[in-house]
């Protein structure tokens, strides 16, 4: 009789399935630390050779992703700009909550969605700041699967092209086990222990002295008054239209082009919408190196003015952006 072989081109069987594509893929859309462009690379590699469906992998990765984005849209058009907040709070990008982010979002607009998943911080900011903005969702929707149709097709892609390599290596993945999936963890531990020194070092730069507002409303009072600056992004105070009386609007990322606008023989105080007073706190750092000596950050930023009932004054919609206050420098 003869003896049956085995067929020589017998492979290791795939090391997930198709639910744990879309479970890895939801799950780092909705914030969770769980990298999932390797995931997708192992899954292009397994579709090039037929042992996970390529079109099943494509179809349930771009829907984690429109699932994820419409959740955070959601929020931000149900809770505004406090979705910010908690972003810059959980968040293991320290700029998240810097208005570079911001910045990006209004000068490529809606188009910002399709590359916001290869940039991080704007990946997690633009669904929210979508929503929050009032952009109708059906073109929120066509621009989100878009952009996930490509962050998607980028490692499948690259699986497939390095499929004999990745064939190579999986038999001795599976070969080690528990050892692998205990490798895998530690990786990721040390991933978010990185990030979250790199978080910390991003705001001990920012560590400097502030002023409160129960201060900053005493000083509003005595002559010469100090200046105040808000230094948030146009999106930023489209979402809070409203502003500390006859503050000077200067974005952040503008300060360096407006210096003349400053008097260095006055106090300039500077606040933002973002916690720790991240960006007010970078914007005071450059005027002190360039020589301005009298500046702080207001602590708590516009939510803490807010929060102590002191008056402030609206700000037109389409005057978001303006340079100049409404009634001039002094309040």
């Amino acid at each position: 009789m003869a003896r049956l072989r085995a067929p020589q081109d017998a492979r290791v069987a795939p090391p997930f399935g198709l639910e744990f594509v879309f479970l890895n893929v939801l799950l780092m859309q909705l914030g969770v630390p769980v990298p999932a462009v390797p995931t997708l690379i192992v899954a292009g590699a397994l579709a090039g050779d037929g042992r996970l469906s390529g079109a099943g992998v494509a179809a349930l990765a771009v829907s984690a992703c429109l699932i994820g984005d419409s959740t955070w849209y959601l929020a931000g058009r149900r809770f505004g700009g406090r979705v910010m907040g908690v972003l810059c709070r959980i968040s293991l990008t320290p700029d998240v909550c810097v208005s570079q982010t911001q910045a990006r979002f209004e000068r490529w607009g809606p188009r910002a969605l399709i590359v916001a998943k290869f940039i991080p911080g704007l990946s997690m900011v633009a669904p929210p700041l979508a929503g929050a903005t009032r952009m109708a969702y059906r073109r929120f929707a066509g621009y989100s699967l878009i952009g996930g149709c490509l962050w998607v097709a980028a490692p499948l892609l690259g699986g497939m092209l390095l499929r004999p390599e990745i064939d190579a290596l999986l038999p001795r993945l599976a070969g080690v086990g528990g050892a692998a999936l205990a490798l895998g963890a530690l990786v990721l531990a040390g991933y978010v222990l990185f990030k979250w020194w790199e978080r910390r070092r991003f705001y001990a730069a920012l560590d400097m002295a502030r002023i409160g507002v129960h201060d900053l409303r005493a000083q509003l009072a005595a002559s010469p008054a100090p200046l105040v600056v808000d230094v948030r992004s146009p999106t930023a105070c489209t979402l809070e239209l409203q502003r500390i009386p006859g503050a000077l609007h200067i974005a952040a990322q503008d300060v360096a082009q407006h210096l003349g606008e400053l008097p260095h023989d006055r106090a300039v105080i500077l606040y933002c919408s973002c916690p720790n007073e991240a960006s007010a706190a970078q914007a005071a750092r450059l005027l002190k190196e360039r020589g301005f000596s009298r500046v702080w950050p207001l602590r708590g930023g516009l939510e803490a003015w807010l929060a102590a009932g002191y008056p402030v004054e609206g700000i037109a919609a389409g005057r978001a952006g303006a340079l100049r206050p409404q009634s001039g420098f002094s309040p």
